[in-house]
């Protein structure tokens, strides 16, 4: 692999940068909004635990995100049903998110507290610099499969 080749970056650029992330909905506080930031790069949140706080009522706690859906629209759609004498606490694997999004208590009165993590990519690459490199990427792939379907038919 040359130096030139856009694989041979290092891990740490290609890592992103991922903060703890948390919130509690109660009475007092029916809802969190996690705003769009207006930093031209990507920002994603992964939601891994909803669980109920110790002095929750056992009660039914509805929890429901409102997220823009592929058609454009906001609908909130419930994502959690808790209890605490049957179900005080969730572990979700793989609810990606892209602000901006909120989350809303839909029933109960809480503490229901929600944690995960923000994640935002180190650096982004402007739409002409990205496409400038995945051309240059791909005609370098281009350059080699020709050069190998040529040594095939040498005899």
């Amino acid at each position: 692999m040359s130096s030139s080749s856009p694989f041979s970056r290092t891990l740490s650029e290609e890592r992103p940068v991922a903060a703890l992330w948390g919130c509690q909905l109660s009475g007092d506080v029916r809802s969190c909004v996690l705003k769009e930031e207006d930093d031209l790069l990507e920002h994603l949140v992964l939601l891994t635990t909803i669980c109920l706080g110790a002095d929750a009522r056992d009660e039914l706690h509805v929890v429901a995100v409102d997220s823009k859906n592929i058609y454009g629209d906001h609908k909130p759609v419930p994502i959690a049903a808790l209890r605490t004498s049957v179900l005080p606490m969730i572990s979700l694997k793989g609810l990606e998110l892209v602000p901006p999004v909120t989350f809303v208590l839909k029933c109960g009165a809480g503490p229901v507290y929600l944690s995960g993590q923000h994640i935002t990519p180190l650096h982004l690459l402007s739409p002409v610099e990205d496409d400038a490199e995945s051309e240059a990427h791909e005609e370098e792939l281009s350059e080699e499969d020709v050069g190998d379907e040529e040594d095939d038919g040498a005899p």
